[in-house]
């Protein structure tokens, strides 16, 4: 971007930008620190995920709630009955994200770059793109992670009527190839896909369907106006829960039958099967027996998403600097970028910033302002070359 022409090219903020925007990720930083953030993540959200598999395995006419199965794990377990499962599952899912984001991140871009010149609006055509990235990235992902969701399920319901005694994943194999071989540790592949591929896809979607349409009731339809980090991350946490709402009440049915599907064994004669499944929850709940676990997985959902979104835009953080040279230069890119709108009063004379005094130190503050207001849009740090884009904090 030559500054000559840069005050008509100025980017400007469009809704798009306000979404994840992965092609300004440092991967590498996204998944190591991204690794221990969801470790803790799910160490906070696993209670609802045991919650939420013990009451969907339940037995005939039981009607506890989420609350009274949570209490009565902590009487009989006590705090290692809530993390039954964990240790495998928190291990068990950092090379399975990698995969799962890699696809997501993929697919996102061809899908954006594919309905670029189509005829709909912003809000439905990002819509439509993290859906299908969703999608594609769950069909994917699904064959790491059922036979991880069958080990970490049979730990949790250890001891419920009709499930096998296991000690530790490693034994859940042993047991599961024993009778079954290896397709027994992907019994509900099937239900899998039919579940965790439209719930992606709905989430996704219903998620980049809404924060749009929260910043235009917000005002900021033509978006002229720049959001704040505390309002990003007030909108991304409530789409995010709205998303959560529409994936939970579309799936939770499947979902329940497949968690049935894959750690319940006493369905009589033969292999556990769909309609086995169905027609002994049928029998002893009704329709309302598929809704087992509603609560528990909503709030799962609408956690574990709304999480990866904040934690993206944690690490996603970069900053523009100007780059060594020629001070007649960096001045001119200085006096730019503060006639372009960066707010350039810190470094005036006895402001805060002014010191270190250096044409270079004050031309970074300049050209970073500006590429804050411009929401870290890569072409807003370009200044015919003199700036460049740093994912450290330069002032520390």
């Amino acid at each position: 971007m030559s500054m000559e022409t840069a005050e008509s090219a100025a980017p400007q903020l469009a809704l798009a930008d306000t979404d994840v925007n992965w092609d300004r990720l440092d991967k590498t930083r996204f998944h190591i620190i991204g690794a221990l953030l969801f470790t803790v993540q799910s160490a906070l959200i696993h209670p609802t995920a045991v919650v939420k598999t013990r009451m969907q395995v339940a037995g005939f006419g039981s009607q506890m709630t989420g609350l009274s199965i949570f209490k009565n794990i902590i009487r009989t377990d006590g705090i290692p009955g809530i993390y039954r499962g964990f240790g495998t599952s928190a291990i068990g899912s950092l090379p399975g994200r990698v995969l799962a984001l890699t696809s997501l991140e993929v697919s996102k871009d061809m899908m954006l770059k594919y309905t670029e010149n189509f005829n709909m609006p912003e809000a439905t055509r990002v819509g439509v793109a993290n859906a299908v990235a969703g999608m594609v990235s769950n069909l994917f992902s699904c064959v790491y992670f059922v036979p991880l969701d069958v080990i970490c399920q049979r730990l949790m319901v250890q001891g419920l009527p009709g499930t096998i005694s296991c000690n530790g994943p490693f034994d859940v194999i042993q047991k599961v190839r024993k009778v079954e071989g290896f397709r027994g540790l992907y019994r509900g592949f099937g239900l899998t896909a039919i579940t965790q591929t439209p719930a992606s896809a709905l989430w996704w979607g219903a998620y980049g369907a809404a924060q749009h349409n929260i910043w235009r009731i917000l005002g900021y339809k033509d978006m002229q106006k720049k959001p704040s980090h505390l309002e990003m991350f007030a909108v991304q946490a409530t789409a995010g829960t709205i998303a959560g709402a529409c994936s939970s009440i579309v799936t939770t049915p499947i979902d329940t039958v497949k968690t049935r599907l894959q750690v319940i064994d006493e369905y009589g004669v033969g292999r556990p099967s769909v309609i086995k499944t169905t027609k002994t929850l049928l029998k002893e709940d009704g329709w309302r027996g598929f809704y087992r676990g509603f609560g528990p997985r909503f709030l799962n959902i609408s956690f574990y998403g709304t999480t990866m979104i904040v934690t993206y835009e944690l690490i996603s953080a970069t900053w523009c600097i100007c780059k060594d040279g020629n001070d007649t230069i960096l001045q001119k890119t200085l006096d730019y970028a503060c006639g372009a709108g960066a707010d350039c009063n810190p470094i005036h004379t006895n402001g805060p910033c002014y010191n270190p005094n250096s044409v270079r130190a004050h031309c970074s503050y300049a050209v970073n302002s500006y590429f804050q207001r411009n929401r870290q849009l890569p072409t807003a740090c370009d200044f015919s070359g003199t700036a460049t884009i740093i994912t450290s904090d330069p002032s520390k």
